[in-house]
């Protein structure tokens, strides 16, 4: 089992939080349905997107992503999520959650 947390910023809020609680009710279903994968350690549908932010795509509406960094081997942050139409967007920003996690880690 991979135990699946959420990166709170430096404001306390979570982004993958703000981002979930937008999609459409169906499209949630689907964004839980790939997480309770992930949490199973299934990443089938995962593929690294640099700096140890990976990418986990749901074949649903517009092409939804969720982002995540792994924090060892059985903790999954996630960073955010976002569509194919923004992809790059996203990643920079996940990019730069991931590095601000990692940064308050280890103080």
């Amino acid at each position: 089992m991979v135990d699946i947390r959420e990166y709170i910023d430096r404001s306390g809020r979570s982004p993958f939080r703000d981002w979930r609680d937008k999609l459409n009710p169906e499209a949630r279903r689907k964004v839980t349905t790939a997480l309770y994968r992930v949490g199973l350690g299934n990443f089938s549908n995962v593929q690294g997107v640099g700096a140890g932010v990976f990418e986990c795509r749901i074949h649903f509406g517009p092409g939804y992503r969720v982002y995540f960094g792994k924090d060892g081997a059985e903790i999954v942050i996630l960073l955010g999520g976002g569509t194919k139409q923004r992809q790059q967007n996203d990643i920079g920003q996940a990019l730069n959650r991931w590095k601000d996690y990692l940064q308050r880690k280890r103080k």
